[in-house]
């Protein structure tokens, strides 16, 4: 018998009558405030075919597919790519047995989660990249430089936490093989710790997508580039705002159905408690294993 079946008393008649009464008025109010909403967009006039015209508009369709979501998808795709490997490298030195690159990784992974991602493409514009006389072009690397900062720092714990999960015998019998680190990190590590880290990996990817979002705010291309024009053009401030929320949503629904099949398909429950554990126990300085030798 399961420790939850101990502590839980399956409900009685009268609790499971009240709990139909709960869902049924708690349906009842959603149902509600979805009719008021709507009736709200017809009584302003928000529903008519002008406030909808340029999404249903071959040429203007065009624009906000291709200068728009496919720009945002290429700046999430670029940036999660040099996230993984900016992870990677920083997870694995907040492991070192050597002092110096553990404090260095330990800095810079800590230093890059706490500055808020607009911040960083603030200053990647103004900055790194003010060189770049055109300013969409500027502007598009700036959101990728900073996505990919911002979100490596939070995949190397990811890392740090994945090789972690691995039980402690498997580094130890393949030192006692005579395996060197890098073998046993590679060969060893890795390999089992991916099944742990896969899942919040596409999680991380979310993020980054809606991350893009910022880039507005430095006059990147993207969705969100699309919106002032459009309600500009047309007067539709709420038609736009659905449109383009409502497509973040789709692929993040998508990208969140991938990461669920991916946990359920090669992620156990067990793995999951303990890379979470793992995590939770911070990123320390001095935080990395010593290494059998």
């Amino acid at each position: 018998m399961s420790a939850g079946s101990v502590l839980f008393d399956a409900p009685g008649p009268r609790t499971r009558a009240r709990h139909r009464v709960y869902s049924f008025v708690g349906a009842a109010l959603i149902v509600a405030g979805v009719a008021y909403a709507v009736w709200r967009l017809w009584d302003t006039g928000q529903l008519t075919y002008e406030r909808w015209e340029p999404f249903v508009t071959p040429r203007y369709l065009e624009a906000i597919l291709v200068d728009g979501l496919l720009q945002t998808l290429q700046m999430a795709a670029l940036a999660i790519v040099a996230a993984l490997v900016f992870g990677l490298v920083f997870g694995v030195g907040k492991l070192s047995e050597h002092r110096p690159v553990r404090w260095v990784s330990w800095l810079v992974v800590e230093f890059f989660r706490a500055v808020p991602v607009l911040m960083l493409m603030i200053l990647s514009f103004f900055a790194i990249f003010s060189g770049v006389d055109e300013i969409q072009r500027r502007a598009y690397w700036s959101v990728v430089l900073a996505l990919m900062l911002y979100n490596g720092a939070v995949l190397a714990e990811v890392f740090r936490a994945g090789i972690l999960g691995v039980p402690r015998g498997q580094a130890e019998a393949a030192y006692a093989i005579g395996m060197r680190k890098t073998q046993v990190m590679t060969e060893v590590l890795l390999p089992q710790g991916v099944k742990i880290m896969v899942p919040a990996i596409i999680s991380q990817m979310v993020v980054a997508l809606k991350d893009t979002s910022l880039g507005y705010y430095i006059l990147a291309p993207g969705l969100t580039a699309l919106v002032k024009p459009l309600y500009q053009g047309f007067n539709n401030h709420v038609a736009v705002i659905l449109v383009i929320g409502g497509m973040y949503v789709a692929v993040n629904l998508v990208l969140t159905a991938i990461a669920t099949w991916v946990q359920r398909r090669y992620v156990g429950e067990k793995d999951m408690l303990k890379v979470s554990a793992v995590g939770e126990q911070g990123g320390g300085m001095d935080g990395g294993p010593a290494p059998t030798n």
